[in-house]
């Protein structure tokens, strides 16, 4: 029988997983494939669509870091209710995607800085960079004032997965 409410458990890689970069900081990877809706009259994966792949994956990497988007609007920890939004975005489109394509959306922290987060995303088809994209997101209150990145915030983006 299937549960109504599956959790991480019963679908461990929906949220796709924390990787080390490089240099060891924790990078987020998650795997989607291109559906029909994806896609423009002429087969082509529509260039909003990349931004959706995106948001995706910086929620999930910020949910598999223990701060997922519920998490920081109820104010864990005792900070106060907050949200990241994106203040920035530099896009690069370097090659098509198209139906049926397997593509890799990868996340990692670029800086860090008092309220800014800057992320590097990038989307692959196996070994070849697709799209790239930085990324800017401010912590803000709920009035929209900006918030300082706490202490353990930052360090879930920058120890060791």
């Amino acid at each position: 029988m299937v549960s109504s409410d599956p959790s991480q458990t019963d679908w461990p890689d929906l949220a796709g997983r924390l990787v080390n970069d490089e240099d060891g900081t924790p990078g987020h990877i998650l795997p989607v494939r291109v559906y029909f809706e994806d896609t423009d009259f002429s087969g082509v994966v529509y260039h909003a669509t990349y931004l959706r792949w995106c948001e995706r994956g910086r929620s999930d990497f910020l949910r598999l870091l223990g701060n997922d988007h519920e998490a920081l609007l109820n104010g864990k920890d005792g900070r106060p209710p907050a949200a990241f939004v994106v203040r920035r975005m530099e896009l690069d489109f370097r090659a098509p995607a198209r139906i049926d394509d397997v593509l890799t959306v990868r996340t990692h922290a670029a800086n860090i800085g008092a309220a800014a987060i800057d992320l590097a995303q990038e989307i692959y088809r196996g070994e070849k960079l697709i799209f790239a994209a930085s990324v800017q997101v401010v912590l803000v209150s709920l009035e929209g004032k900006p918030l300082r990145v706490g202490t353990a915030l930052r360090a879930a983006f920058t120890a060791e997965a």
